[in-house]
C-alpha cells in the first residue's frame, strides 16, 4: 500500500506543501495521512491481515500531515480528533501547574476558539 514517488509528491502539494491540519510548512519528514482511516488489521501472531477499510487507500483520501499531527490523529475520525484537541485546554488547566502559572502571568491567552484545520481554511 505504499505510494509511488509521484503520488507522494501529489499528496504533499495538495495544500501547497503545508500540513493539511495545522498548516505548518512541511519539511523532508512528513506523513501521507488517510483522512478516513484504512484501519490496519492485525491478525494472530502479530501478522498483518487485510485492512478493514482498504477502499480508503486512495489519493483523494490522502492528506499531507506533519509528523506530530499524524501521530496525534492516529486513526481517529476527524470530528473525534477535533474534540480531543479542544479538550486539551481543560486538561492543561486541571493537571499542569506550570501552564496555570504561565496563564496567570499573561504568557498564555486562551481564546475559546474552535479547532479549524488548515485545509478547512484554504478550501483548495
Amino acid at each position: 500500500m505504499r505510494l509511488k514517488k509521484a503520488e507522494r509528491e501529489q499528496v504533499r502539494l495538495k495544500y501547497g506543501g503545508h500540513c493539511a491540519y495545522c498548516g505548518v510548512l512541511l519539511g523532508d519528514r512528513w506523513h501521507a495521512d488517510h483522512l478516513e482511516a484504512v484501519r490496519r488489521n492485525w491478525g494472530k501472531e502479530a501478522k498483518l491481515a487485510p485492512a478493514l477499510s482498504p477502499e480508503n487507500h486512495n489519493l483523494a483520501n490522502m492528506m499531507p500531515a506533519c509528523v506530530p499531527c499524524n501521530l496525534s490523529k492516529h486513526a481517529m475520525p476527524l470530528e473525534a480528533w477535533r474534540e480531543w484537541i479542544a479538550g486539551h485546554v481543560n486538561s492543561l488547566n486541571n493537571y499542569h501547574p506550570i501552564y496555570r502559572l504561565a496563564k496567570s502571568y499573561g504568557l498564555i491567552a486562551e481564546t475559546g476558539a474552535s479547532v479549524v484545520f488548515y485545509f478547512e481554511k484554504v478550501k483548495q
